[in-house]
């Protein structure tokens, strides 16, 4: 996952290379539906519903999706093709950054990376002659029928969406049998892919890829993918896929999200916060441990029944509170999201638009599905003295050429921070359709057309 870090200014002449990117499909009719993120990923695995989809197959057991329809061929085709490296590659990628090559040799993985930047010549020399695959990372950076589809699926997952491209000359396989760490979406885009999935495994390890030693047995799934297909399948799915002999090269794109996004890495994500307020109130939890506790091999029959008292007493405050302060997760995500897709004609989300709100305005919420709210403590006391505010960050001024990338020098977070009286008046704003500024749940007039004025001037509301 990216790693937080402090924004890059865009240059002069980044704005003119994604100006000039336009999107690819223009010519091919979309056969997915982009009213909604819901329509979005029912329109994706269609006909399957997606009621049968988290019931049957989501986390559980593979999904192939087989269609013979030409123009959803034909889209597919048109989100990335191997003709788009040419272009790509004058602009400036770098091999390992954003392209790998590399090919299965011997059920073991070569990788044939030069050093710097990408030469198309070369590139096409090793792709041609090498029989090497091609795997470009994170397109949706430069593809914009990509940015717009994962865009989409991180508002629907409320998680990051990464993407690659691999492709693949005929007879040739470029990774040995491995397993990833993330739910994957494979889409079909050009020519033929043999694939054969095997058992999950039993482990997450660091190393993803599978040991001969492993014995991973005859595959499970075995079936060839062609443009407009789809597949699925969990985390921890054993799989390999070669291009047959004898056809044209493969071209395909690995959409994944949902790493480290289990139960186990949200209650590291709440707990601390958790055990820090109830230690405010429960006298127990600040008395000191045994002595040479930490000096143990093992852990005394008291110590483990005090510990499990504690985490009867947090799951007690838990309970009673309902409150679950996710911090970092919630930042994380909205910090290295990507930006809305522009609508028609375009927006600029720098400046806010439509008219200033006032006291008698009425107001309505922009972007909710790009906005989260957190209760943390005050950030910006160095006086020691512990007081909590309600934080707003939104994810409308990311920047799309960092997606996914885990540049830490290149992420800064938006947003906004208000006493904690604000929390109601928020929740108003949030839950309401439209709501009259003096409808606000706070002590002064003052108060609340500053409350709207500040989101406003974020582009989070609107006037109506």
């Amino acid at each position: 996952m990216p790693k937080k870090g402090k924004q890059a200014d865009v240059t002069k002449e980044e704005h003119n290379l994604y100006k000039r990117m336009k999107v690819d499909a223009v010519c091919a009719v979309s056969s997915l539906n982009f009213d909604s993120p819901e329509g979005l990923f029912e329109s994706l695995i269609s006909p399957i519903g997606t009621k049968e989809f988290f019931q049957e197959y989501w986390e559980q057991k593979p999904l192939l999706i087989q269609r013979d329809d030409p123009s959803i061929a034909a889209y597919y085709q048109s989100l990335f093709r191997l003709m788009d490296l040419k272009g790509l590659c004058s602009r400036g990628m770098f091999y390992g950054r954003d392209v790998n090559v590399c090919r299965c040799v011997n059920g073991k993985k070569k990788v044939l990376n030069k050093g710097g930047k990408v030469n198309y010549l070369l590139l096409r020399k090793d792709f041609d002659q090498k029989r090497a695959t091609i795997q470009f990372h994170q397109p949706q950076r430069f593809k914009d029928e990509l940015w717009r589809i994962q865009e989409k699926l991180e508002c629907y997952f409320g998680s990051l969406v990464g993407s690659n491209v691999y492709i693949t000359p005929p007879g040739s396989q470029g990774l040995p049998p491995h397993y990833d760490d993330v739910e994957v979406f494979i889409l079909q885009l050009e020519g033929e892919k043999h694939w054969r999935l095997y058992q999950p495994t039993v482990h997450l390890a660091r190393e993803y890829n599978v040991e001969p030693e492993d014995k991973i047995g005859s595959p499970t799934h075995e079936f060839t993918l062609k443009p407009g297909d789809l597949l699925y399948f969990p985390r921890g799915t054993i799989h390999q896929a070669d291009t047959p002999p004898g056809v044209a090269h493969s071209t395909h794109v690995t959409i994944s999200t949902y790493q480290n996004n289990s139960w186990g890495d949200f209650l590291l994500d709440i707990i601390p916060g958790l055990v820090f307020e109830t230690a405010k109130e429960e006298v127990e939890l600040r008395m000191g441990i045994p002595r040479q506790q930490l000096m143990q091999v093992e852990a005394a029959a008291v110590s483990t029944t005090k510990l499990c008292g504690f985490l009867r007493t947090l799951a007690d405050q838990l309970e009673s509170t309902r409150e679950l302060r996710s911090s970092d997760m919630k930042k994380d995500f909205i910090m290295n999201r990507l930006p809305p897709y522009p609508l028609a004609g375009g927006f600029d989300l720098s400046t806010p638009v439509g008219e200033l709100p006032k006291l008698d305005s009425k107001v309505k919420l922009q972007f909710k599905d790009k906005i989260i709210i957190t209760v943390e403590q005050d950030q910006n006391r160095s006086d020691g003295i512990e007081e909590k505010m309600v934080y707003i960050y939104h994810s409308l001024k990311n920047r799309r050429e960092t997606h996914m990338m885990g540049n830490e020098e290149e992420t800064e977070t938006h947003g906004l921070r208000f006493p904690l009286s604000h929390m109601d008046a928020l929740k108003q704003i949030w839950s309401s359709g439209v709501i009259g500024v003096k409808e606000l749940k706070l002590n002064t007039d003052a108060e609340k057309e500053n409350l709207v004025v500040s989101l406003w001037t974020e582009c989070l509301i609107e006037v109506v």
